[in-house]
């Protein structure tokens, strides 16, 4: 009877789809970020179903931007280079401040 080994050999061969993987320019504007913006911090956001893992970067105003990385490893490389912290979203939450920047300025959000 071989109910389950059939049902697992479909399930290997199954990858994710993912809407785009993390390109050199996702990795790019994280680094101009960095490089224009005071006080920094990155806020790791694990891949899902639909998204390649991600990286928040939030200035010590509250102004933030989300770009892919693609892998976990990769962020914590860039956070590295640049001497950026690096925190878990999921463990950590988001800073205050990036709620109130968002307050302040709707049209960013107005797509």
């Amino acid at each position: 009877m071989g109910w389950f080994s059939r049902r697992a050999r479909g399930t290997e061969a199954t990858p994710t789809k993912l809407d785009r993987e993390a390109t050199r320019d996702d990795l790019a504007a994280l680094e101009a970020f960095v490089a224009t913006r005071r006080g920094v911090e990155f806020y790791l956001e694990p891949e899902t179903t639909a998204t390649d893992t991600t990286v928040v970067a939030i200035a010590h105003d509250g102004e933030w931007i989300r770009r892919r990385t693609g892998t976990p490893r990769a962020a914590g490389a860039i956070a590295r280079k640049h001497a950026v912290p690096l925190y878990e979203a999921a463990r950590t939450g988001y800073p205050e401040r990036m709620r109130v920047w968002n307050r302040a300025h709707p049209e960013r959000h107005a797509r």
